[in-house]
């Protein structure tokens, strides 16, 4: 679904639509396999339940998993997204571990169980 695009992001495609929730949302398998792809080191016990970041035209977004989302399908908060831009089958960008760590801690979460040195590089 996403490949390596640069040395922070990876590229896929997503049909992104716009819905009355508060947080962006991919379907939670969906959002575990790329979790555990993104963040996971191969050793030990690891969570797969951190939001992952992606990134859509200009703006980061948390993401987390829901079941109620369809599969290949990215929503967004309807008050995120401009107005006739969706929904449109879209690029988007999937920050690594090493990124969106970094940008999870500016947006406020907590991620010191993802410690540099636990991180894929």
């Amino acid at each position: 679904m996403f490949e390596r695009f640069s040395s922070g992001y990876y590229l896929g495609r997503l049909y992104v639509e716009p819905y009355d929730g508060t947080e962006a949302a991919i379907q939670r398998t969906e959002h575990e396999q790329l979790n555990e792809h993104v963040y996971a080191t191969g050793c030990g016990v690891e969570r797969i339940d951190y939001p992952l970041v992606m990134k859509l035209d200009s703006a980061h977004f948390p993401v987390v998993g829901d079941d109620g989302v369809p599969a290949g399908t990215l929503v967004l908060p309807r008050d995120a997204v401009g107005p006739n831009t969706l929904p449109d089958d879209r690029p988007v960008l999937l920050a690594d571990a090493t990124r969106a760590a970094e940008l999870l801690r500016y947006a406020g979460y907590d991620l010191d169980d993802l410690s540099e040195s636990r991180r894929k590089t």
